[in-house]
C-alpha cells in the first residue's frame, strides 16, 4: 500500500512540473514569441527521469506533447494541427523527449546501481573486520547490530555451534513472536562454465494457521538463513520484520554472502582449536621424550651411586673404617638429595605447564630471604667466596617466600656448577621504580651467545664456556615459571668483562611498605 502511495506521488508530480513549464511558456509567448520553445519540457522530463524514474519520465513527456498541441499549436484548444510542419516539430519533440527520458532514467538506474553495490561492498567488508574479532562472541553481537541498522527488521539473532559449544547473540527485542517463517534456499550452484541461480525465499506456513495465514497484514515474519560449513548446518542467521516489507534480491544477496563469512568463521575457529590441540599434543609429546631422558639419565645417576653405596656398606665380608662408613652415607644423603631436588623441578614444572601455579603471597623481607638462602647453601658455596650487597632500605615486598627461595636456590647452584673453584658469585638487590631487582653474577666463562636465548627452556643442559654440567637443565626453567607467576620477568647477559649475570624483577605492588625515617 505504501509503494502504490509513492508511485502515485511520482506520476503527479511529473504532471504538476509540466503543468508548471506549460505556465511559464504561456507567460514567454505573452511577451515574444520564441520558435522552438516546447524545449523547455525537457527540463520537467529529465528531472522525472533523474529523480522519479523511467515511468514518470515518459508519462511528462507525452503529457507536454499534449499541452503543447492544446494550449500552443493552432489551432488553440484542439488537437487538430493546422501547419504540417508543427507535426514534424511536435513528433521529433516526442520521440526527443522520449529517448532523453530513457536515457537519463537508465544512468539514473546505474547511479543506484552503483550506490547499492557499494553498499554493500562496504557492509560485507565492515562485516569481515568485524568477524576478525578473536573473541567470537562480541563479533557475533557487533555482527548483529550491523544487520539491524542497515535492514528493515526488528531484530536480528545468530546462533552458531563451534567446537562443541554454542554461542548466541541478539540485536533488538527477541520475545517477539512471528506468525509465519521464511527460509532463504540457495539457489543453482554456479559450475565453470553456468553462472549460479539467485537464492529464493521459501515460506513456511504453521499448519495451525493453514491459508488464513497469508490473508495477514501487519502480523510479523521470521526469516532465516541457515549457515552451513561444508555440508553440516553449524547455525543460523534469523530476523524479524514486518510481514509488510519484503526482501529484495540485493538483501537477499548480501545476507548470503554474510552467512557464507560466519560459516568461514566456523571453519577458522575449528581449524585453529584443531591446531591447538596438535600443537598441545606436539609440546607433549616433546616434553615427554626430554622427561624420559631426564629420567633415564639424572634420576639412574643418583640411584645408582645410592645402590652402589648402600650395597657397599652391606657387603658382610669387608670391614670398613668409621671414615669410610661416614663417606658412604655422606654420598648416600648428597645423591639423595640431587634425587630430591630433581624430583621437586619436575613437579614445578608440570604445575607451571598446567598453569596450576598459584603463589601464596605474604609481606616479607627480602634482605632476609637473601641471607637465609646464602647461609643454607653453604655447604654448596664452600669453594667460591660468595658476597651479598643489599641495602638496608630496601622496602618489604609481596612474594611466595618458598617459591622465590627456590628461585635464588636455583640461580646459586646454577652458578657453582658452571664456574670454575674458586671464583666468586655476587648477590644484589635493588629498587628500581616500581620493581625489585634481584641479581646473581658470577666470574666464569659466560654463555655461550647462541644459547643465551634458550637458557630457559625446559631440559636445556650444554656447556657454559668449557665445562660442562650434571644438572637435569630444569632449574631455570622453574626459575621462569616461579617468577613469571608472580607477574615478574627473569633475563641473563653476559657481562662485559668476564662472567654472566642472572636478574630477575618482581612488582613491589602498589602498597608497598615504605621505610622508616631514621631518627
Amino acid at each position: 500500500m505504501r509503494a502504490r502511495y509513492a508511485s502515485a506521488v511520482q506520476y503527479v508530480a511529473a504532471l504538476a512540473g509540466v503543468a508548471a513549464i506549460s505556465v511559464v511558456i504561456g507567460l514567454v509567448l505573452g511577451i515574444a514569441a520564441i520558435p522552438n520553445i516546447s524545449t523547455l519540457y525537457l527540463i520537467v522530463v529529465l528531472a522525472a527521469a533523474t529523480k522519479l524514474g523511467r515511468g514518470p519520465a515518459i508519462v511528462a513527456s507525452l503529457a507536454a506533447f499534449v499541452a503543447y498541441d492544446w494550449f500552443f499549436t493552432q489551432p488553440l484548444h484542439t488537437f487538430t494541427i493546422a501547419d504540417p510542419s508543427e507535426w514534424i516539430a511536435l513528433s521529433v519533440f516526442l520521440l526527443t523527449a522520449v529517448i532523453t527520458s530513457e536515457l537519463a532514467a537508465n544512468e539514473r538506474k546505474r547511479a543506484e546501481l552503483a550506490e547499492r553495490r557499494e553498499r554493500e561492498a562496504v557492509f560485507l567488508f565492515d562485516a569481515l573486520r568485524l568477524m576478525g574479532d578473536p573473541d567470537l562472541d562480541a563479533a557475533l553481537g557487533a555482527v548483529a547490530e550491523r544487520l539491524r541498522s542497515e535492514l528493515p527488521v526488528r531484530s536480528v539473532a545468530i546462533s552458531l555451534a563451534v567446537a562443541a559449544r554454542t554461542h548466541r547473540a541478539v540485536a533488538g527485542p527477541e520475545d517477539e513472536n512471528a506468525d509465519t517463517t521464511e527460509v532463504l534456499a540457495a539457489g543453482r550452484r554456479p559450475t565453470a562454465r553456468v553462472p549460479g541461480g539467485p537464492a529464493r525465499w521459501i515460506r513456511v506456513i504453521p499448519p495451525a494457521r493453514g491459508a488464513s495465514a497469508f490473508a495477514m497484514r501487519g502480523a510479523l515474519r521470521r526469516s532465516e538463513i541457515p549457515i552451513r560449513s561444508g555440508a553440516k548446518t553449524v547455525g543460523r542467521l534469523s530476523f524479524i520484520r514486518d510481514d509488510t516489507s519484503s526482501w529484495n534480491a540485493s538483501d537477499s544477496r548480501v545476507l548470503a554472502l554474510i552467512a557464507a563469512s560466519i560459516a568461514s568463521v566456523v571453519e577458522r575457529a575449528e581449524l585453529r582449536d584443531a591446531t591447538t590441540r596438535t600443537e598441545v599434543l606436539r609440546r607433549t609429546d616433546e616434553l615427554r621424550t626430554a622427561l624420559l631422558a631426564a629420567v633415564s639419565h639424572d634420576l639412574r645417576t643418583p640411584l645408582a651411586s645410592i645402590i652402589a653405596s648402600a650395597g657397599s656398606l652391606r657387603q658382610p665380608d669387608v670391614e670398613w673404617t668409621d671414615a669410610e662408613r661416614r663417606e658412604f652415607l655422606a654420598d648416600i644423603e648428597h645423591e639423595a638429595r640431587r634425587l630430591s631436588r630433581i624430583v621437586d623441578n619436575l613437579l614445578d614444572l608440570s604445575r607451571i605447564e598446567a598453569g596450576a601455579l598459584r603463589p601464596d603471597r605474604g609481606w616479607y623481607d627480602v634482605s632476609a630471604l637473601i641471607d637465609d638462602v646464602v647461609g643454607r647453601l653453604r655447604s654448596v658455596t664452600f669453594a667460591h667466596p660468595t658476597d651479598v650487597s643489599v641495602p638496608e632500605e630496601l622496602p618489604p615486598i609481596l612474594l611466595d617466600y618458598v617459591e622465590i627461595d627456590q628461585v635464588l636456590t636455583n640461580l646459586i647452584e646454577n652458578a657453582v656448577k658452571h664456574t670454575p673453584a674458586g671464583t666468586p658469585i655476587h648477590v644484589a638487590a635493588r629498587v628500581d621504580g616500581s620493581m625489585l631487582v634481584v641479581e646473581v653474577s658470577d666470574d666464569g666463562p659466560g654463555v655461550d651467545p647462541r644459547t643465551l636465548a634458550h637458557v630457559f627452556d625446559a631440559f636445556v643442559r650444554g656447556p657454559q664456556g668449557a665445562r660442562s654440567t650434571d644438572g637435569s637443565g630444569l632449574g631455570l626453567a622453574v626459575a621462569r615459571g616461579l617468577v613469571e607467576a608472580h607477574g615478574g620477568d627473569i633475563a641473563v647477559e653476559n657481562r662485559a668483562g668476564r662472567g654472566v649475570t642472572f636478574r630477575f624483577r618482581l612488582p613491589l605492588g602498589a602498597q608497598h611498605l615504605a621505610p622508616a625515617s631514621a631518627t
